[in-house]
């Protein structure tokens, strides 16, 4: 095993296990799925269960995938995704930093899915067993075009953003030339 392919491993088995700790905790945790759907809703987006089971098996299946080291770049992209719709409804508006509940995070974990599926799973995978050759500009690109064309598709099809609030009807304001 050279260099990189403990690079890879070692991204792998990290990026793996934050997915899997992150879909598990939007299942079990806290508010559980009736929480992590009122959260979504509140973002936006419709079907508020279906976007809280659906984030818990892309975010948990990609880590199985990564740690796996199977369809490396298919995995990097459903990370993508998730963190293109985190960091786009939920984080950007708050600013840069994590602490600021900012897309600071969000970001940093998909560059490194990014650079992971244009690095590749290394020979420690899955995929090198099978003979899955898609690292380079090629695993890269694989990964940013089909997350981004599922956030899109994503958005397209259940973001509905909240329309600003009506105006609160009240007097008149004064004419400045009458008086």
């Amino acid at each position: 095993m050279n260099q990189a392919d403990v690079v890879a491993l070692l991204l792998r088995l990290v990026l793996g296990v934050v997915m899997i700790a992150h879909g598990l905790n939007h299942w079990r945790g806290g508010g559980r799925i009736a929480g992590t759907a009122r959260w979504f809703t509140g973002l936006g987006l419709t079907h508020g269960t279906l976007q809280a089971w659906l984030s818990v098996l892309t975010e948990a299946g990609t880590g199985v995938l990564l740690l796996a080291g199977l369809l490396t770049p298919l995995a990097c992209a459903g990370v993508i995704s998730a963190m293109l719709v985190a960091g786009l409804l939920a984080h950007r508006s708050n600013g840069f930093f994590v602490f600021a509940e900012g897309y600071e995070y969000v970001l940093t974990l998909a560059v490194v899915s990014l650079a992971l599926a244009a690095l590749g799973p290394g020979s420690a995978s899955l995929d090198d067993m099978a003979g899955l050759d898609l690292d380079g500009w090629t695993g890269a690109g694989l990964a940013l075009g089909v997350a981004v064309s599922a956030t899109v598709g994503l958005l397209a099809t259940f973001w509905r953003p909240r329309s600003a609030p009506a105006p609160v009807p009240g007097p008149e304001p004064l004419d400045q030339e009458a008086s």
